[in-house]
């Protein structure tokens, strides 16, 4: 058998003290001391960078006498020698056109134009259109002009500004690409400015019937339903009255006494003259005649509920025959057949419709007692609609009839075109809005009365409009402007990378692009992207002057 013994430790002395915990620094491992270093590094380095980095700030800003860099040296031509810099304009002092105009002339200056409101106006001075070859401009476009500018009010340039002499001149192509410039070009689109309000599509009230019965009685048929076509006159519904039974039965019996008065008088008027007193006579024709007034009374009566008779075709007939004729008055022949195997009653009478349309109400069910207030149905023509618009009354002056108007229902895309027919005369009392009509063509019913939306009145419609993108127009504090470039920017590497500012007027903005009612003509290169840069610039070299300054 095999045993395992267990040795214990042989007992301390019982004079023996434990063996103390601290060790002086030489007793220490050596990787420990390396780790206490490293440790000591890493929590001071940063204090150490970013005392060096003011060190380094400190000796830059001393170097450059705490200046900020130029213009040039953000944009990349930084590398041109001190003593041949302009620092005005921030280009090479050798080839700065500004201060030496003699190396690249500018233009005429024909100064202010009054009827266009802009300085070197192109369309009465094509030739200072940036353009390889001088434009000819139509004559109508100076009115056409002109009268898109007093057509609205538009943002005005003062006449005395001088900014439009200037020119904003780069070094070198690439000092123009580094500046984030971008240019595009002048170009044409159609545009319109309006006139735009919130509005309700109705069914034209012209176009819009409710339909009730003329006689108090109960429903004795419906056929029509919400939903069906009809024709002009077709029958909607059958009413049961009472008096049309009486106005029926009054009739017949002004026909029977007419024809008993008319017998009468004809036999005493063929009397021989003398065998009977000419007072019967003249008795015998009053008769006659209230017996014909009587008829026609009974006939009008019958008349005023849309039940229409030739009395004519009663007279001479049995008295039998005019019952049966007068039973299914105004009654459709093939309806009055079948309504003759159901009922016997001569107290009908028709409900129809009075134009074709769409019946868009009803509110009654066979049986019902109606009365001529209460409205049975609802015909309309939905093939033209009505359109209200709510404008604001500050913008009325600008309204006329006849004005197309365009119409986006909440929910479509699609919009639809009419034209304004009405402006009312007064306004919302609370709103503080005016109403006005316009007249929609719906052939295909996709509008649908009491639809909501946004509708526009086209004031101006122009289908050649000069163009830029909303981005390219800046406003330097009296006049708005365009940065144009030159036409010779591209002729050789030693030309002038010139941009030369002209003042505009805009018209229409949308979609990111403005119409320039006049300033530029079609062709021309103008800054987009980068602009601002060249306003900035511009603004930094008037500073002192005056935007204004003579």
């Amino acid at each position: 058998m095999t045993t395992s013994t267990v040795s214990a430790a042989p007992a301390a002395p019982a004079e023996s003290k434990p063996e103390s915990n601290t060790r002086t620094s030489n007793d220490r491992p050596h990787g420990y001391r390396f780790t206490g270093v490293f440790a000591f590094a890493l929590h001071h380095v940063p204090t150490v960078i970013v005392m060096a980095a003011l060190a380094a700030l400190g000796a830059y800003g001393h170097s450059t006498h705490w200046k900020l860099p130029r213009f040039s040296e953000l944009t990349g031509s930084s590398t041109i020698a001190p003593d041949d810099w302009c620092e005005e304009h921030a280009v090479p002092e050798s080839s700065c056109v500004e201060c030496n105009p003699d190396l690249f002339p500018p233009g005429p200056d024909y100064g202010w134009c009054k009827e266009h409101g802009v300085h070197n106006c192109p369309l009465h001075h094509p030739d200072v259109a940036q353009l390889k070859e001088t434009p000819v401009v139509p004559e109508d476009w100076l009115s056409q002009s002109a009268g898109d500018l007093s057509l609205l009010e538009r943002t005005h340039n003062n006449a005395a500004c001088k900014v439009y002499q200037r020119r904003i001149q780069f070094a070198s192509v690439e000092a123009v690409r580094q500046a984030g410039i971008d240019v595009e070009l002048v170009d044409r689109q159609p545009v319109s400015e309006w006139v735009s309000g919130n509005g309700e599509i109705r069914y034209d009230a012209t176009r819009l019937a409710s339909l009730s019965s003329r006689v108090p009685g109960t429903v004795w048929r419906v056929f029509k339903n919400i939903g069906d076509r009809v024709r002009e006159g077709e029958v909607l519904a059958v009413v049961d009255a009472m008096e049309v039974g009486h106005l029926k039965a009054n009739l017949v019996k002004a026909l029977v006494a007419e024809d008993l008065a008319a017998k009468n008088y004809d036999r005493l008027s063929g009397v021989t003259a003398g065998a009977v007193p000419g007072k019967q006579v003249l008795e015998a024709e009053a008769v006659l005649s209230s017996a014909q007034a009587e008829v026609l009374s009974a006939e009008q009566a019958l008349a005023n509920l849309g039940l229409r008779l030739t009395v004519s075709t009663m007279r001479g007939i049995s008295q039998a025959t005019v019952v049966e004729r007068l039973r299914f008055l105004g009654i459709p022949q093939e309806l009055a057949s079948e309504f003759a195997t159901e009922t016997a009653t001569a107290n009908l009478i028709p409900i129809r419709s009075p134009m074709d349309g769409v019946i868009v109400q009803r509110e009654i069910v066979a049986g019902e007692v109606v009365d001529p207030a209460d409205a049975l149905f609802q015909v309309a023509d939905p093939s033209r609609m009505w359109l209200m618009l709510n404008i604001p009354n500050e913008q009325a002056g600008l309204l006329t009839i006849g004005q197309p108007v365009r119409f986006l229902p909440n929910g479509s895309r699609q919009e639809v075109t009419g034209t304004l027919d009405w402006i009312s005369t007064s306004v919302d009392r609370q709103t503080r809005m005016l109403k006005v009509r316009a007249v929609l063509d719906n052939p295909d019913g996709r509008l649908r009365d009491e639809t909501f939306g946004t509708g526009r009145v086209i004031l101006r419609e122009a289908p050649d409009a000069i163009v830029v993108p909303s981005n390219a127009v800046q406003w330097e504090g009296c006049c708005q402007l365009v940065f144009v470039r030159d036409k010779d920017y591209f002729s050789s590497p030693e030309s002038p990378k010139l941009f030369h500012v002209r003042s505009v007027r805009t018209g229409a903005s949308h979609g990111g692009t403005t119409e320039i009612l006049a300033g530029l003509l079609p062709g021309e290169v103008v800054v987009t992207e980068g602009s601002d840069v060249l306003r900035a610039q511009l603004l930094k070299n008037s500073l002192g002057a005056g935007c204004c300054a003579e």
